[in-house]
């Protein structure tokens, strides 16, 4: 099994929402709809292209890498005082646990975020770790899924995708896994993937039917 984490396992995707937003207004500026909903599921320097671009700011290397640090360093405060879970989901994880599957977590945000955000999520209940750092090419590339299935001693083919972005799907897709689509922040395509309501529509049986 593998999952994305920000806005599939934690309700975090409001928390980046908070750090964008009060990083738009550090520019005197803000932040359009639009531009955030793009911004979900994309790496950071895609993100950073768009949140420079909508705020009209200058679109050099060193421009954008500042907005990196400031957003980062916030994003990091925010997920020191913990993440909610989606519904669903850490009920979901313990009984994998419980029953001995692979566990991955495959995300895009940098691994020291991750580690901050691992606290409340528990970094062992993984048995790999794949940051959007950590991989030459990102989401929707299927390194991160090809990566995470080969940590876990698998074929992507018979893994599980848990995703709630479109770049996290295609990535997966493109990767060879079945995807498990929960969507959180933006309504999601349901073509070739398994669209559910929430994680508390899912078990253990349900999920071995997806790759069997």
């Amino acid at each position: 099994m593998l999952f994305d984490m920000d806005g599939t396992l934690v309700d975090s995707e409001k928390i980046w929402e908070v750090g964008l937003n009060e990083l738009a207004a550090h520019h005197g500026r803000a932040l359009s709809a639009q531009a955030r909903r793009d911004m979900i599921g994309t790496n950071m320097a895609d993100s950073m292209r768009i949140l420079h671009e909508d705020l009209g700011l200058p679109m050099t290397r060193a421009a954008m890498d500042g907005s990196v640090v400031w957003l980062e360093e916030r994003v990091k405060e925010l997920l020191g005082a913990g993440v909610l879970w989606r519904p669903g989901a850490k009920e979901l994880l313990a009984a994998l646990k419980a029953e001995g599957v692979p566990l991955a977590l495959v995300t895009a945000t940098h691994r020291h975020l991750v580690d901050v955000a691992l606290l409340t999520i528990g970094a062992g209940n993984f048995d790999a770790v794949v940051a959007g750092d950590e991989v030459d090419q990102t989401k929707p590339h299927p390194e991160p899924y090809l990566t995470a299935a080969r940590l876990v001693g698998a074929e992507a083919g018979n893994c599980v995708a848990v995703e709630d972005s479109p770049n996290g799907i295609r990535s997966a897709r493109a990767a060879g896994c079945a995807v498990l689509a929960v969507p959180c922040e933006i309504d999601l395509d349901p073509e070739g993937v398994t669209l559910i309501g929430s994680l508390l529509d899912v078990d253990i049986d349900y999920l071995r039917k997806l790759v069997g």
